[in-house]
């Protein structure tokens, strides 16, 4: 049973909660602890690593993208304390999203001639802007990213990405562990999870929509002696499609 999801997107970047409606999702997916962990950002609105709204655990997480030698992978630090360094690194990414942001907008205003009912702001996601095409164009969201602004689409424009080890060194210093996100993403999920020798944690958990073979996350576990993390990845009000059941929570909530 789910009692922790340690993946949820907020409004602070491409998501669709906000912290106040949060708990009432938690309570409807009966999950008691929710780690939020916006793209490339922290939230202004949690002051400390771990809070409490309404009865519902939440964990001042972020997801950050960082660059490997052979591809991009994503990075999920929990317990956040801001540092100068981390601050200085969203900032700058968040800086990059705006410019790139506005790039991609002007790509698809271009190509379609339609004006998006979607503005550059901090936090702009791809997914932001695949629901401005859907309401403004014949494009659906599945559409607009697929023939759009995927990552060989037309419209597409890459962004700036820090280093594995840039990424890791700053997120070691300002949260309490740090794990790999979603190894099953990846174009070679064994290279991938050859990354957890530097990292606290996996996301053993996630909701893949398809099934997985987890022997090799299994392995990972025991030979770097990881903890398990997983969560829902949800960009919408539907918690709990995966995460941590009690025992692994509690040994999550050990280490943090």
């Amino acid at each position: 049973m789910v009692v922790a999801d340690l993946h949820v997107h907020t409004t602070n970047s491409d998501g669709e909660l906000t912290l106040s409606r949060l708990p009432a999702a938690a309570e409807r997916a009966g999950v008691s602890a929710v780690a939020v962990t916006d793209h490339d950002r922290i939230h202004p609105e949690l002051p400390t690593p771990v809070v409490i709204l309404d009865g519902v655990t939440v964990i001042h997480g972020i997801e950050l993208r960082v660059e490997t030698d052979t591809e991009r992978v994503d990075l999920l630090g929990y317990g956040v304390t801001p540092t100068d360094e981390l601050e200085a690194l969203v900032e700058g990414l968040q800086r990059n999203r705006i410019e790139r942001g506005r790039r991609i907008i002007e790509n698809v205003e271009a190509r379609l001639g339609v004006e998006l009912p979607v503005e550059p702001r901090e936090g702009l996601g791809r997914p932001h802007i695949a629901r401005a095409i859907d309401e403004a164009s014949e494009y659906s969201y599945e559409e607009a990213f697929d023939e759009l602004i995927g990552d060989d689409g037309p419209c597409f424009v890459a962004r700036d990405i820090p280093s594995f080890e840039e990424g890791l060194s700053v997120l070691q210093e300002a949260c309490g562990l740090v794990s790999l996100a979603h190894p099953f993403r990846y174009e070679d999920p064994e290279a991938a999870l050859e990354l957890c020798a530097d990292l606290d944690a996996v996301e053993a958990h996630y909701a893949y929509g398809r099934e997985v073979d987890r022997r090799p996350i299994e392995r990972a576990i025991e030979a770097y002696d990881l903890l398990v993390t997983g969560g829902s990845d949800a960009h919408d009000d539907e918690l709990g499609k995966a995460g941590l059941d009690r025992s692994d929570y509690r040994r999550f909530r050990a280490a943090l």
